[in-house]
């Protein structure tokens, strides 16, 4: 059984393997280049994918107490017409995968977190790594705080501009950007919106995604082609103006907008590293591997599979190297799906496709994810 892991990245998929690794009776050592630990965003989208295997975590009860989980999308006009009546909210007993939620991002960190404290897993804050040597059956590594340690393996977990990724291929290409941005804003929840909504029809996509009882965030998806960067300053005028022709609970939204509005602007970037994802003993999983676009709001739930099943190999092979080789076969085709779906969903909102076209490709996307990973 593999003894001691270095986990370098503390965001959500960093913390999901150090988590599964340490219930089954692994030394880890988890670090973050932040000293303060913070997470930066206003909320996520959960789909059935993400809510399963944050259950499978053994967090799921948290995230329903603390987030929102609901029963589905409803889908309107961007003039705010609905396009479907909807069954009510799945039952509290039903299947993760067949729900779907959202929760903030701090919040979800806060759970997270204070289940690593409690797990007792080391955690060293403002380290990164200067340096790591392979050495015979493991990883020779020294850190910023001068601290020196062997380990029997490394995991990258610091995102879509991982550090670790460049040192161990340097060879690997660089995220590449989509030609959109996102915009996101937390906002008042309506007491009637159970669930999320997105508005098609209109000049761009705009969607809401309750992540509290009191709060939802809304978002929207603008095409930049030549990838602008926008003043925080501007912020609040520039998403007024993206929000005005739309139509349901968005003008309320939209009038409520003031300078203490949590607003989050990001141009959407991908990164899929070709397989596989490792070097000797160092493998890296989530952003740092296969950073996606939020079209199929699956990039939490991947990166946490990628903890739980990685930490599920380690223990289940005798050596390191075949439990890697089982994980990239677990791993790669799934991974892909989900970035090549959401970049292609991505290009045919950019050109203005059917609804319909892009209706099929999500379906068919998220039947193919409903599978056990």
């Amino acid at each position: 059984m593999i003894g001691s892991v270095l986990i370098v990245g503390g965001g959500i998929g960093g913390m999901t393997a150090a988590l599964a690794l340490a219930r089954q009776g692994v030394a880890v050592t988890l670090i973050d280049s932040d000293p303060n630990w913070r997470v930066y965003g206003a909320g996520i989208t959960l789909t059935g994918l993400s809510l399963r295997a944050f259950g499978d975590l053994g967090v799921l009860e948290e995230i329903r107490s603390r987030g929102f989980v609901h029963g589905g999308m409803r889908p309107r006009l961007f003039s705010g017409e609905s396009l479907g009546n909807p069954p009510p909210p799945a039952p509290s007993d039903s299947p993760p995968i067949m729900l779907g939620g959202g929760i903030l991002r701090p919040v979800l960190h806060e759970i997270l977190s204070a289940r690593v404290r409690a797990a007792r897993i080391a955690v060293r804050l403002g380290a990164n790594v200067d340096s790591l040597v392979q050495v015979d059956g493991g990883v020779a590594v020294t850190l910023s705080d001068g601290e020196e340690a062997r380990y029997d393996l490394v995991v990258g977990a610091d995102g879509i501009f991982s550090k670790l990724r460049e040192t161990i291929f340097p060879e690997a290409p660089k995220p590449r950007f989509t030609g959109q941005g996102c915009w996101r804003v937390v906002a008042q929840r309506p007491v009637e919106m159970d669930r999320a909504e997105i508005y098609f029809g209109g000049p761009m996509k705009l969607g809401m995604s309750p992540i509290s009882q009191q709060h939802m965030y809304v978002f929207v998806l603008e095409h930049v082609p030549h990838n602008p960067r926008f003043a925080p300053e501007a912020y609040l005028e520039h998403l007024a103006a993206l929000m005005a022709p739309f139509g349901g609970h968005v003008p309320a939204v939209r009038a409520a907008l003031n300078e203490d509005s949590q607003i989050v602007y990001r141009p959407l970037e991908w990164l899929l590293l070709s397989p596989p994802w490792y070097r000797g003993r160092v493998v890296l999983i989530g952003d740092a591997a296969h950073a996606t676009t939020p079209h199929l709001a699956s990039g939490a739930g991947l990166a946490v599979e990628d903890g739980l099943v990685l930490a599920e190999e380690l223990t289940s092979n005798e050596s390191v190297p075949r439990a890697l080789e089982s994980f990239m076969d677990r791993r790669f085709a799934r991974a892909r799906l989900v970035v090549e779906t959401s970049v292609r969903a991505g290009e045919l909102e950019m050109t203005g496709a059917d609804r319909l076209q892009q209706a099929s490709l999500m379906a068919s996307a998220t039947a193919a994810l409903a599978r056990p990973y």
